[in-house]
């Protein structure tokens, strides 16, 4: 057994450890990042916005009337939705630090059996995860809120509908990662326009963006140093935008503060009329990014998302919008014969060097939804929603930093895709603010459902909530559905491409499971066969990996039809994930017995949460040794404590990690002579080697009087088996659609799955093997 120093403190982390508890030196130090990260794209939005918005539906006339109603109308809306919504009511139902719409569903999910993952167990309903939420059977609500959770848990239909409002919204995001980069490039390098001449500008344009949405490849560094290095660009930025702002306030118009009435978007609307409304879909641009500060939250924490926008953002956006106004005002002809334009309020000694800030600042921003969408990806793929990739954890302290390799290029392709093909913010931003407002509404639907289901608050309330914020949201989505066919469709083909490929993968993963519990080998195939199983058992642990969480896969009859031998000690291993962002590592292992004793078969179930780190193959391997030592000797003193009924013929004891519980067995290192016997009392520890050496280790069983012989016995042959060696068995399954199926299934599972399978990383704790000690055996799944 070998033993490598690891990178990062998995199994540390516990929601009472006193390290998760920031202060205010940590929270301020993370605000410093998320500006970087989370705020560069909502920061970058005065370039465009009334670009935009005067585009072509309405305007600029000398009564003001149209540019007093847009600043109302953004003021109103950054006040409403990312300060009200987001600030002060959606960043409170994180999912313990994890944000974006997966994790909202994750969260209802957890207080309503409404998940769709194919091996829950009611056991998963113990964990600390659970509980801290008060979830309960008698705590879920008295009146319409408990009708509103038997409705859901009773009607399949239901669940469905509410999965693939999820979906929908995580795709959104994804769309919004290939968008936003796009725009907030194209936004600043249009400055140009103001020192270049028009023939010239066309040409410089599109190559210019281009070349800056190269910065995609510095994503890998991890959000961590992408904040340090990008926060000063937008400290920087905001500055620019909020003092440029004051100037123009005092300098052009100083009672534009007036227009903030709610008065003067009546009076817009009234005017404007259809005009007016079809603007709503520029208007939407300044809030674009809001939707980062819940996706980016499990990068950083929830107060200081709150404290970089209050105190920072917001201030400087309002003065921004407001100084572009006051501007505008007195300016009713655009002598540069371009349409409104950021650049135009900026005094023209200063163009050059905002120029600059300003293309420093967009790449930024088109860095703030890229990481939101890694996290989402990774939820979706730990949860059984999204063919697996690579995941690197960039950082190794905040374990929700992390870098999807495979994603980052597609969204750079595609977002390169998207510029050379419309050339213009116009059509760009049409096709963002409708992804924008779909990712929104989604997040108000689930929101109001929180309210109910999580909260326990009055149903009213949550109706009250979604009126309310949808109702605004719902404007808005209809002013940018409105222009589908110039520049919309983009989000909506998108997302239908990723639906897709979040469908399939889902519904192939499903019909393999059903498959395994279809053709499960009853245990009483197994009692027949005899201590020996009718084969020759050699020295040595085999790990049979299957997605079931009770019962014998069909693979393992084929195992035993095609070796001549077997391991003294088998384990059928189950790594799952749960609808919770961390499992405690005290109750990481479900340990079960197979058969009678002299069997030595035994079922170990090591349960995730869809934000945990898997161990590397050291940890992972002496854990899981450790686990089924820890239930042999609680077996051997007759302890009940953490017992778990699962099924008739099985009971499942909560173990947790090596670190976790003192009464068990000692691992030591071959080179050290201090083989001392270890009391029931003594302490299990792992010793861990410098990087450089490696060292094997072995167990020590405790001579207690507690553990009674035959334990002593079966502890002493799991020693000698796991000295012996271990063997990774992995079944390497072709899923394909039976004799029968239609075409459409055909299609879907025979090319498509397949497809997605053979192109998708395998199970991470396959991997994390050494693919010397790992046996794989093919079998075909006709589902």
């Amino acid at each position: 057994m070998f033993l490598r120093r690891p990178v990062m403190d998995i199994e540390g982390w516990s929601p009472d450890n006193p390290i998760k508890k920031e202060s205010w030196r940590t929270v301020l130090t993370l605000a410093y990042q998320s500006l970087g990260v989370v705020y560069g794209d909502l920061s970058t939005s005065p370039l465009y916005v009334y670009r935009s918005t005067f585009a072509e539906d309405i305007q600029h006339s000398e009564s003001n009337e149209e540019i007093y109603g847009v600043l109302s109308f953004v003021f109103w809306t950054l006040t409403l939705i990312p300060l009200l919504k987001y600030v002060f009511i959606v960043l409170r139902a994180d999912d313990n630090g994890e944000g974006g719409t997966f994790a909202l569903y994750s969260l209802l999910c957890r207080h309503a059996r409404v998940s769709t993952l194919p091996n829950g167990q009611v056991a998963d309903e113990d964990l600390y995860e659970y509980k801290r939420d008060g979830i309960s059977s008698a705590n879920q609500g008295l009146g319409l809120g408990l009708s509103l959770r038997s409705t859901l848990e009773k009607h399949r239909l239901l669940q469905k509908m509410l999965l693939a409002l999820a979906l929908i919204g995580t795709c959104m995001v994804i769309g919004d990662g290939v968008l936003t980069p796009a725009i907030s490039v194209f936004s600043a390098v249009s400055g140009l326009e103001l020192v270049l001449s028009k023939h010239h500008h066309q040409y410089i344009e599109v190559p210019v963006a281009c070349i800056i949405l190269f910065l995609f490849y510095l994503q890998h560094y991890g959000t961590h140093r992408i904040g340090f290095l990008f926060a000063p660009v937008v400290i920087a930025w905001l500055f620019c935008i909020s003092a440029i702002g004051v100037y123009n306030i005092f300098h052009w118009n100083p009672h534009v503060y007036q227009a903030l009435s709610p008065y003067y978007m009546y009076k817009f609307l009234k005017k404007t009329r259809r005009g007016g409304w079809m603007s709503l879909g520029g208007i939407l641009l300044c809030i674009t990014g809001s939707e980062a500060m819940f996706a980016d939250l499990g990068h950083f924490s929830q107060m200081s998302i709150k404290i970089a926008f209050t105190c920072v953002v917001y201030p400087s956006l309002i003065l921004a919008y407001m100084g572009q106004a006051a501007y505008l005002s007195k300016h009713h002809i655009i002598e540069s014969g371009y349409h409104i334009s950021f650049y135009e309020s900026v005094p023209e000694k200063l163009r050059w060097p905002v120029l600059a800030i300003a293309i420093l600042a967009a790449v930024v921003g088109s860095q703030a939804i890229i990481t939101g969408t890694f996290s989402i990806i990774k939820q979706c793929s730990a949860l059984g929603y999204f063919p697996r990739v690579r995941i690197i954890h960039t950082s190794s302290k905040i374990c929700g930093q992390i870098y999807i390799p495979e994603i980052n290029w597609i969204l750079m392709l595609l977002c390169l895709a998207v510029t050379i093909g419309f050339r213009d913010t116009k059509h760009i931003s049409n096709a963002i603010g409708l992804a924008v407002i779909t990712v929104m509404l989604v997040t108000t639907c689930l929101m109001s459902l929180v309210i109910v289901l999580c909260w326990h608050r009055n149903i009213f309330l949550a109706l009250c909530f979604i009126l309310f914020f949808g109702s605004i949201e719902a404007l808005y989505f209809s002013a940018s559905l409105i222009k589908f066919l110039d520049g919309a469709w983009v989000p909506v083909a998108l997302s239908f491409i990723f639906l897709v490929i979040m469908y399939i993968w889902h519904y192939g993963t499903l019909r393999k499971y059903e498959f395994d519990v279809q053709n499960k080998v009853p245990i009483n195939w197994l009692l027949s066969l005899g201590p020996n199983l009718g084969i020759v058992r050699v020295r040595g642990i085999g790990l049979i990996h299957t997605e079931l969480v009770s019962g014998i896969p069909s693979i393992f009859s084929h195992f035993l039809t095609n070796l001549p031998a077997f391991h003294q000690v088998l384990v059928f291993l189950c790594v799952k994930y749960v609808p919770v962002p961390h499992v405690r590592p005290e109750e990481r292992f479900l340990v079960g017995r197979i058969g009678p004793k002299d069997y030595r078969v035994y079922r170990c179930i090591a349960r995730y949460g869809y934000r945990d780190i898997q161990m590397d193959d050291v940890m992972f391997e002496n854990d899981l040794v450790c686990s089924i030592a820890e239930f042999i000797r609680s077996e051997g003193t007759e302890c009940d404590d953490g017992l778990v009924d699962l099924d008739n013929d099985e009971r499942m004891t909560v173990i947790g990690t090596a670190s976790t519980y003192s009464n068990g067995k000692r691992m030591c290192e071959d080179n050290d002579d201090l083989f001392e016997e270890a009391t029931s009392t003594t302490k299990l520890t792992e010793i861990s080697s410098p990087e450089v050496t490696r060292k094997r280790v072995r167990f020590l069983i405790p001579e207690s009087p507690q553990i009674n012989s035959n334990a002593r016995i079966e502890l002493q042959e799991l020693m000698e088996a796991r000295e012996a060696g271990m063997t990774f068995i992995l079944g390497h399954c072709y899923v394909k659609a039976k004799m029968g199926s239609n075409l459409i299934k055909r299609i879907v599972i025979n090319t498509c799955y397949d497809f997605l399978r053979r192109n998708s990383r395998g199970p991470a704790h396959a991997l994390c093997f050494v693919r010397a000690s790992t046996l794989e055996v093919g079998m075909v799944y006709h589902v």
